[in-house]
């Protein structure tokens, strides 16, 4: 039987516990804010939690000596994150994605390890690679999930990320229908991108996404499961004013905490998660999903779409016109066209392939692919204003290339997820304020619920 959760009160501390146990319990009952007391008895709510938890080896204690790190000092962090496992106790999620575990520490793992087993949960650890001292861990409650299989991506880069991928099935069946039970399957990915110290790595957070979706994709190939819903989880180090949230959107994944919050774009301020190393706040913790049945382009042409869009903000930083943009492009060219040989070396000078981790040859040419769309070798004005400066950055696939799919695949009904609410903590970030007084991590946790949903053939859900 499930446990409905995600529906605790979360206007007090750490403190009485017990009682906010039991005013969350009583909530769900009633079906308010996150709960899924609300919905029909024949559909079963899941939820999912992702939190940085600050490895102690990266928290500073002291403003004046950076040198001192929580990781020197057992009592602090043993306590701290003693308090970041009752509260996971608390929320009870179904699925618990955390990033930055000191897994460096055999004590610290070994708790976690045990109090998540003793609570009923089944976890991965991943650590990053090159000995960084920190990784992922990922936790499945096995009163809501079966894991069918495990997989650890190693993009073995700049920033030695990783991720991990869980092929998971609910235990009991998450639609009771009158002709059916569905037990539903789901692909789970946690991963934590590379922070952007400087523009040159915004390719490398760009090709870690990449890089995931790549696997996913041919992961499902693989295994035949194109028609399951897949979660994303993580710390992404980007808002939503970057290129990968815009990248992620283009393929069609839903941002769970904007979707129910109905939040566009222009609400980027409206909420946060995370107060970096350089005092600046900002919304970086995202729980993605993508429905089965939502019609995408193809993963490549995203990719080179997002690369365009990330030339065009790179030239537009150096306040170059669109004419001095196209000349640029051109180099020491005399005629009025650009080149594959001068692509190649504004690229190198733009900052996107002149480092190990940058732009492959491979890469390169299929832009150049995109870009020179009649194939003539050359890529002239119009074909610039088209691909590069007034690209079609990060768009859907429009409508007509939804109908020419609809008509020639015909894909059978599937069951997906609806997103009934999404919780970030302490309620100040919600509102875009970092409260002072919050010890936890530098990172909140955002919880999110999702509820069954069957999805008729042809058809998408938001």
């Amino acid at each position: 039987m499930f446990q409905f959760s995600g529906c605790r009160n979360r206007k007090h501390g750490m403190d009485g516990r017990k009682q906010q146990e039991k005013k969350r319990l009583r909530k769900s009952k009633k079906g308010l804010r996150v709960g899924c007391g609300s919905v029909a008895a024949s559909e079963r709510c899941i939820s999912c939690t992702t939190f940085n938890i600050l490895a102690p080896i990266y928290k500073r204690l002291s403003q004046e000596d950076q040198s001192c790190r929580e990781s020197q000092y057992k009592a602090y962090w043993l306590n701290r994150n003693e308090k970041i496992i009752d509260q996971l106790l608390v929320d009870r999620s179904s699925i618990i994605c955390l990033q930055e575990v000191w897994l460096g520490n055999e004590e610290l793992v070994q708790m976690y390890e045990k109090r998540l087993g003793d609570a009923g949960y089944i976890s991965f650890k991943l650590a990053r690679t090159n000995n960084r001292g920190d990784g992922l861990l990922t936790a499945m409650h096995q009163d809501y999930f079966r894991v069918i299989n495990y997989r650890e991506l190693l993009f073995n880069d700049f920033g030695d990320r990783v991720a991990q991928l869980l092929h998971v099935e609910s235990s009991v069946a998450l639609w009771q229908g009158q002709t059916c039970s569905v037990q539903q399957q789901i692909l789970v990915v946690n991963t934590h991108l590379l922070f952007p110290h400087d523009f040159s790595l915004c390719i490398v957070r760009l090709q870690q996404v990449y890089k995931i979706l790549q696997y996913i994709e041919t992961y499902q190939k693989e295994h035949n499961l194109e028609s399951m819903p897949i979660i994303l989880c993580g710390d992404w180090n980007g808002s939503k004013r970057g290129h990968v949230y815009k990248f992620l959107r283009s393929q069609g994944f839903l941002s769970s905490y904007d979707t129910v919050h109905r939040y566009s774009d222009v609400d980027a301020h409206k909420w946060v998660s995370h107060r970096n190393h350089r005092g600046n706040i900002c919304g970086v913790d995202f729980i993605w999903l993508l429905n089965p049945n939502k019609f995408r382009k193809p993963l490549r042409t995203s990719w080179n779409e997002a690369v365009f869009c990330l030339i065009k903000s790179r030239l537009r930083a150096a306040s170059l016109t669109e004419d001095n943009a196209f000349a640029f492009l051109k180099m020491d060219n005399p005629f009025d066209c650009i080149t594959y040989s001068s692509f190649c070396q504004a690229l190198h000078q733009l900052g996107l392939s002149s480092h190990p981790h940058g732009l492959s040859p491979e890469d390169t040419k299929g832009l150049w692919a995109q870009v020179d769309t009649d194939g003539n070798g050359i890529v002239d004005f119009e074909e610039f204003q088209q691909q590069i400066w007034n690209p079609k950055c990060f768009e859907k696939a429009d409508e007509e290339t939804i109908l020419e799919t609809k008509e020639t695949q015909m894909i059978p009904q599937t069951f997906g997820f609806n997103v009934k609410d999404a919780i970030l903590f302490p309620p100040e970030v919600e509102r875009g304020m970092w409260p002072e007084n919050y010890s936890l991590s530098d990172h909140a946790p955002l919880t999110v619920v999702f509820s069954p949903v069957k999805i008729p053939c042809g058809q998408s859900v938001c």
